[in-house]
């Protein structure tokens, strides 16, 4: 399980290595061209529930810490998924139950 910080929070957002190694690749790409964006997403099983939205700008800091030594293999298709999210209206919407596999076959159908 991989841990994205966000800003001085000392909580991290907990979201899966395999979701997080592309939401990375996203958020870095849209930070280094000076676009903000929001990102949102369900709370996961046994966190309370609702949902959370954050706003990424290139002063917030950011750190993404994965659980895996090893990095995770980024499929295209669900990295032009959640780039074509985050340049929407509604921004980059993320599910942090299910596997980036099972993601990505889900929002192409």
């Amino acid at each position: 399980m991989g841990l994205l910080f966000y800003g001085s929070s000392e909580r991290p957002i907990r979201i899966p290595d395999r979701v997080l190694a592309h939401v990375k690749v996203v958020i870095a790409t849209k930070l280094r061209r000076g676009e903000s964006f929001t990102m949102s997403w369900r709370h996961p099983d046994g966190e309370e529930g609702g949902r959370s939205t954050i706003w990424i700008q290139p002063s917030i800091p950011l750190r993404f810490v994965f659980g895996s030594v090893e990095p995770e293999m980024l499929d295209s298709g669900l990295l032009q998924t959640y780039a074509n999210s985050a340049n929407s209206s509604s921004g980059l919407t993320i599910d942090v139950d299910v596997s980036a596999g099972a993601e990505a076959t889900a929002r192409r159908a």
